[in-house]
């Protein structure tokens, strides 16, 4: 069978891509070598997570502020097996969306694991070991990532387990230990320190979600240690973990070198995302992967060393986001139709979903100081907001960047209720090359957690800021 485009995964990146393509009159086939659509994303990522995130933010608020508004509950419990239950529905319904999707846009899906024969040629291997061939003037790569796995740090995905198996514990655990204090693991961390779990991050830098504004990460520690009792061993490096029964044993190496041991229910090792790209026969097409032989190279218009066989998302260079993914299989869709397509990196949007959401945008004080940017700050706290008050979410700030000169605003960092849905009104901003000034300018309801933003802009234009 003969496509235009042929994209190997249904990722963000892949679906998002495939959708654009048909769109644009390209006849696209999909390869999935899982029964359902969606990625890690929609499957073991971003949507269960986000979907067990909101229960046990519901059960803890239940079990800590309810009094306080003046609600009166009695036997409160965790009905885990009811959760999990409900984040499967959640997955459910966005995987049959997707499938609803490649039938409305009239795109060929078949499953099985693709690799190449040639440029042109995708093998696809069932489940049951035979194989059917598809040829297409165009091939996507959207394979995506796994969790990294460390020699030291054996998953057994029982006791010692990976964020895949974090989403159907079916207990809630006295205690965990989370290596890793970037996204992942303070998310997973947050559900079960929301449930009642005791949750240790052990972090080998010296703060966590370090790739992100420094003020963020200084104030996400203290919230998460205040509202939910997590502990933070910064600046220490894990040597190892090993289980035995019940419980799990972690050592590590602080920051002078002393050796440290940890035990808990459970383990959830969380030190990042590495590309897949197992038996996708990338040699056999003549395509080489990165110097670390982790990545996928591409040039500017992510393309790689063979003309006509593109990548995207998780497998290429830069941040290991869902919706990057998605912007870059729209971008490959336009230019395979000839189109002149753009993708502005520098505003791709960086999301926490704790609570407070953490939020960020463009460049960070670090970034700008290293570059020897001249810059203006202008910050904002929730504990100010008439609206954070009323909600009692008064923990966080909204920081915006704008250079000293012009105004033109280089970075926004906010943490704070709906962090990552206001950073939206960020990304329009610098996308249209805003000034600081006119932030400040534009009209903002009241009350809402919006006027931060708001403020943060007047405190950057002379210090301005109204309410604080």
């Amino acid at each position: 069978m003969q496509y235009d485009v042929v994209v190997i995964g249904s990722g963000p990146g892949g679906y998002v891509g495939a959708i654009r393509c048909a769109q644009l009159g390209l006849k696209t086939a999909i390869v999935e070598k899982y029964k359902t659509y969606g990625g890690t994303c929609l499957n073991v990522g971003c949507i269960p997570s986000k979907a067990l995130l909101d229960s046990s933010e519901h059960y803890h608020n239940a079990a800590h502020t309810f009094t306080t508004h003046g609600i009166n509950l009695k036997d409160l419990k965790v009905d885990m097996k009811q959760m999990i239950a409900r984040k499967d529905d959640v997955v459910a319904q966005n995987t049959a969306g997707i499938t609803y999707l490649f039938k409305k846009n009239k795109i060929d899906a078949f499953e099985g694991v693709g690799s190449f024969e040639d440029k042109n040629t995708i093998v696809v291997t069932k489940a049951d070991g035979t194989t059917e061939k598809i040829t297409a003037k165009n091939v996507i790569i959207a394979t995506g990532s796994k969790p990294t796995a460390l020699p030291f740090l054996p998953v057994d995905k029982k006791r010692i387990i990976t964020s895949t198996e974090a989403l159907n514990l079916k207990e809630v655990p006295k205690t965990m230990i989370v290596i890793g204090g970037g996204v992942i693991g303070l998310e997973l961390g947050s559900v079960y320190a929301r449930l009642g779990t005791k949750v240790t991050v052990v972090e080998f830098a010296g703060s966590i979600i370090s790739t992100m504004d420094g003020g963020l990460g200084k104030e996400l520690q203290r919230v998460l240690k205040k509202t939910l009792g997590m502990e933070f061993l910064l600046n220490h490096k894990v040597t190892g973990a090993a289980a035995k029964g019940k419980t799990v044993t972690v050592t590590a190496d602080n920051a002078k070198g002393e050796p440290v041991k940890l035990e808990a229910d459970y383990c959830i090792v969380a030190v990042g995302r590495t590309a897949y790209t197992e038996g996708l026969g990338l040699e056999k097409i003549g395509v080489a992967l990165d110097e670390r032989g982790k990545k996928v190279p591409v040039n500017d218009h992510l393309e790689t060393t063979v003309p006509g066989v593109y990548a995207i998302g998780d497998v290429v260079k830069g941040a290991m986001l869902a919706h990057k993914a998605e912007e870059e299989g729209v971008y490959v869709a336009e230019r395979i139709a000839g189109q002149k397509p753009h993708i502005n990196y520098n505003l791709i949007p960086g999301v926490v979903y704790t609570w407070p959401e953490v939020a960020s945008v463009g460049q960070t004080e670090e970034q700008l100081k290293t570059a020897g940017v001249k810059y203006k700050v202008g910050s904002f706290p929730f504990k100010a907001s008439g609206r954070a008050k009323a909600s009692m979410d008064t923990d966080g700030f909204v920081k915006v960047l704008a250079d000293e000169q012009t105004d033109e605003i280089l970075g926004v960092h906010m943490i704070g209720p709906r962090a990552a849905d206001m950073i939206a009104e960020a990304v329009v901003a610098m996308e249209f090359r805003a000034a600081a000034e006119d932030v400040a300018r534009i009209c903002h309801a009241h009350p809402t957690f919006t006027e931060a933003m708001k403020e943060a802009a007047l405190a950057a234009t002379a210090n301005r800021a109204i309410h604080i």
